[in-house]
């Protein structure tokens, strides 16, 4: 028998509206029965899209007047996640969020000790993980085509930074206040935690460089590399100032690897050596489509599978994921990197995130 989550949404913006709510209005096992927004007009758009669903001004009141959910599903701007996420631990909720999990270590340190605490789930939703191309990506590094990763590059253009819904603050993720950065902290999470997953590991250091152009007080480009033990590395680029909207991923192993634009995938495969090549090999090369929706920014297509986890976690009885970690761990890397670029590109080392998890907690959940 299907267990009816029952579930509030925090905050009732473009993501919220476009991303997540299109898979509850259809899910047979989910039930959206309350949604907190600060704006009339995204309230109004709620009650329309969520028929006889309560509405409430703020997050605080609807977490003291709703007595039976299951869970809540955090849509706000950065600024809240730590805050609303707390509380909703503490009144034995668990928890969706969506990326990053925070603006500061200390704040995603926090979230991971209220799920341990309360032995809720919290979930980061890390939603690139579950695109089309990204599982093909895991599916020829699960089959070993390549060999052991030692090196992935991750470039993500945007052409200008998400907007917002107009009825608030269309720009929020150009100001601080709000988003805790610019592009590192919006894009950094979606970078980060796919550089994890193909290196099969967590950094050790990060050395960064930004810029910005115009008058806001976030970086607009990003550039890092990230070291990790044994001396692998990821290289990343993000701007919200490119030309096109493209993401260019490459993984490279010791057999071959792998470059991912958009939504296709290329294996090229080192083959024999050539006679007199002086170290030149033949290439095989494999060409894989897999339509991943990538122009729209929504990504509902890939919400659904990423609400299965969420799912599964809570069948398990696991408040710590592989995910929460590697959130946990972009978020202190995003921040040692703005520490690095105001330290003149000075490499920061990175605590690891076993110093922050409870592991006599860590694998038990009501």
């Amino acid at each position: 028998m299907t267990t009816l989550l029952s579930g509030a949404m925090l905050g009732y913006g473009w993501i919220a509206r476009h991303g997540h709510a299109p898979y509850y209005q259809h899910a047979q096992d989910v039930k959206i029965v309350a949604i907190a927004d600060p704006t009339a007009a995204c309230r109004e758009r709620a009650q329309a899209d969520f028929p006889g669903v309560r509405l409430y001004e703020d997050a605080a009141s609807l977490l003291v007047a709703e007595k039976d959910l299951d869970f809540v599903d955090i849509c706000t701007p950065p600024r809240w996640h730590a805050e609303y996420a707390i509380a909703a631990l503490d009144r034995g909720l668990n928890v969706l969020c969506e990326k990053p999990l925070a603006t500061s270590t200390a704040e995603a340190t926090a979230m991971i000790d209220a799920a341990q605490r309360n032995h809720k789930v919290l979930l980061p939703c890390h939603t690139y993980l579950h695109a089309p191309v990204v599982r093909a990506v895991r599916q020829l590094l699960d089959d070993d085509r390549i060999g052991k990763v030692h090196l992935v590059t991750l470039q993500t253009f945007r052409n200008t930074h998400a907007k917002g819904v107009i009825d608030w603050k269309t720009d929020w993720r150009r100001e601080f206040q709000y988003s805790g950065g610019g592009i590192a902290m919006d894009h950094g999470s979606h970078t980060f935690y796919l550089a994890f997953d193909w290196l099969g590991a967590l950094p050790s250091a990060v050395t960064a460089q930004m810029t910005a152009q115009g008058s806001w007080d976030t970086e607009d480009a990003y550039s890092c590399t990230v070291s990790f033990p044994g001396g692998l590395l990821a290289m990343a680029h993000l701007t919200w100032t490119a030309g096109v909207r493209r993401v260019y991923y490459t993984l490279h192993g010791e057999r071959g690897a792998i470059t991912v634009q958009d939504d296709d995938v290329e294996l090229a495969l080192m083959g024999a050596p050539l006679e007199g090549g002086n170290g030149a090999v033949q290439w095989t090369y494999e060409r894989i489509a897999c339509p991943s929706d990538w122009m729209d920014a929504s990504h509902i297509g890939w919400f659904g599978a990423l609400f299965a986890k969420f799912q599964a976690a809570l069948a398990a009885g696991e408040p710590v994921t592989q995910e929460l970690r590697h959130a946990w761990t972009c978020v202190h890397l995003i921040e040692s990197s703005y520490h690095s670029a105001q330290a003149g590109s000075a490499s920061q080392p990175l605590v690891s995130v076993a110093a922050v998890v409870d592991t006599d907690t860590a694998d038990t959940v009501a």
